[in-house]
């Protein structure tokens, strides 16, 4: 069966990623000697560059990673936390009945430096410098923009803007939306990795006290006060069609650090399957893995409309679940053990009919009782 993910073998290594220019760099790290930690934190760090659309310094990173020196997977939790400030109560004094989509009320710790310097600090060999210069160079020096980022841009600009100018600071250059491929950089971008990785330096020390350094640098140094300081005295249009400061801190920065911790897991087929918590929605995988056993998949033809029918139908119940019953397992009940018990995948598997089903159907794990968020629909 023709697939557009063929299976890749090497002697040295594999990268694979969304981008040629992560992949060549993560494959460059290898080829010099670096381990996949290296090579993997050099690649996360390209793709902030050239698929801003997609991830940045912003986002969160989610890892599994398997260490052979202890024969196990480790899962690194990248995912930064809300405000401290952001409760319900908060959200009501402004008029607001959802947190908006957009703007800087939703924004969070940002996770993804925090973990992927922790990521190299336990399991790399590379210093900090030798490892983000492929980022600086592509943020410092330019890069090819992308068709569907400059697409995306093109659908923000008006309100980038009129709205969001010091976005538009940085995406808009000369007011305009650059075009595909055109040379695109970031230096203030660049100026900042350049800064964490001489404030790292400076610290002296081994190379994990180096990369601790410069981790501190963001959540209790200079990026933390900047972000701080602009979601407290900066205003933007939201969603809610209003403008509205942030609630972050600099404070909210300094009390996180990314974890580790055990990976949830379900056998299937011989194989071990391994995600994150419900954190992530990585779970909701293993339950359509444990549904689809209750339904023998494999007797169906692989492409069949039957077999992808099936699929389809199954990650919908695991999808209903995930709404229903995820968060953070820190301040909410997330009955795991009863989501993936084989029992509860049997009485679900048997919602999987012949006609696709249009409706949201969570089920009710250990008797409970399903609870979904509130939900606006979207304007035509």
């Amino acid at each position: 069966m023709f697939t557009t993910r063929p299976e890749i073998t090497g002697d040295i290594g594999m990268v694979a990623s969304t981008h040629w220019l992560a992949s060549s760099a993560g494959m460059s790290v290898l080829e010099r000697g670096g381990n996949a930690a290296d090579a993997a934190v050099a690649a996360g760090f390209v793709l902030q560059v050239v698929e801003p659309h997609l991830n940045g310094p912003g986002g969160e990173v989610p890892a599994l990673v398997w260490d052979p020196s202890t024969a196990d997977v480790t899962v690194l939790c990248g995912q930064g936390v809300a405000p401290q400030a952001a409760n319900a109560g908060v959200f009501a004094d402004l008029g607001l009945d959802l947190v908006p989509g957009t703007g800087l009320l939703p924004t969070v710790v940002p996770g993804s430096f925090g973990a992927w310097l922790l990521m190299l600090e336990r399991w790399g060999t590379w210093p900090l410098r030798d490892v983000l210069e492929p980022a600086v160079h592509y943020a410092e020096q330019g890069h090819p923009m992308l068709e569907r980022v400059s697409h995306a841009l093109g659908t923000v600009a008006e309100m980038f803007t009129s709205r969001w100018p010091t976005s538009a600071a940085t995406w808009l250059p000369g007011g305009a939306v650059p075009a595909p491929d055109a040379r695109f950089a970031n230096p203030v971008l660049a100026r900042t990795y350049k800064r964490l990785i001489e404030e790292g330096e400076a610290a002296g020390g081994s190379r994990e006290r180096q990369i601790a350094a410069a981790r501190d640098a963001w959540y209790r140094g200079f990026v933390a006060e900047a972000v701080g300081e602009f979601c407290a005295n900066t205003e933007v249009v939201d969603t809610s069609g209003r403008a509205h400061s942030g609630l972050l801190t600099a404070d909210d920065l300094a009390r996180w650090e990314p974890t580790f911790e055990k990976p949830v897991t379900l056998d299937y087929h011989g194989y071990t399957v391994c995600k994150t918590g419900p954190w992530g929605q990585g779970p909701a995988l293993l339950q359509q893995l444990a549904l689809l056993d209750e339904l023998d998949l494999a007797a169906a033809e692989p492409g069949s409309a039957d077999w992808v029918h099936t699929i389809i139908e199954t990650a919908k119940l695991a999808m209903a679940d995930r709404e229903a019953w995820y968060g953070d397992p820190n301040h909410v009940d997330v009955p795991l053990a009863d989501l993936l018990d084989p029992t509860y995948a049997a009485t679900r598997a048997k919602l999987v009919g012949t006609d696709a089903s249009y409706e949201l159907r969570p089920g009710s794990p250990g008797g409970r009782t399903p609870r979904l968020p509130g939900a606006r629909a979207a304007d035509a």
